[in-house]
């Protein structure tokens, strides 16, 4: 067979290959979990300024998202896939309107009441806040002393409520 020969139909066979690359992340997942994490939906004061921009191809990831607050001012949301090789992307947010301060409903150091509920059960337990913040502000709260650090957002005055996700 001579060189021009095989190499047509080699070539025919490698076309479809790069259809079975590795899938893309889906991209309203991350607004999804930006959406759930932040708790208010994309273009709201507190939520997403807009969607993650569609024209981003970001490998699959197998891992469930990692999503942090940003900056000292939270304006953004750092979305992070943390398989090997991941990647990170950064969603700006729509800043609240600032008519009037905030009251600080739960300060640095304060006991609070940590609540997880579900569909037909509600546990609480006591911890203490790692950081100060309003009504609706997430925060960092241990359980115990030797307890590693969890986001939970505040509803009230000494309670706070981790998410079910």
């Amino acid at each position: 067979m001579s060189p021009a020969r095989f190499s047509i139909p080699f070539a025919l066979l490698l076309a479809p290959l790069p259809a079975l690359a590795a899938p893309f992340t889906d991209l309203a997942l991350i607004d999804n979990s930006v959406a759930a994490f932040t708790g208010q939906p994309i273009g709201v004061p507190g939520g997403a300024a807009q969607p993650v921009d569609r024209r981003l191809r970001l490998s699959a990831c197998q891992s469930p998202l990692a999503l942090s607050w940003y900056g000292a001012a939270q304006a953004s949301v750092l979305v992070s896939c943390p398989d090997m090789g991941g990647w990170r992307v950064f969603v700006p947010v729509k800043e609240a309107r600032r008519d009037a301060p905030a009251a600080i409903a739960v300060a640095r150091g304060e006991g609070v009441t940590v609540t997880v509920a579900g569909d037909g059960f509600s546990v609480s337990q006591p911890g203490e806040a790692m950081e100060a913040g309003a009504v609706g502000a997430w925060i960092r709260v241990r359980m115990g002393a030797k307890a590693d650090p969890l986001r939970a957002r505040i509803v009230r005055p000494g309670l706070v409520e981790l998410p079910m996700d």
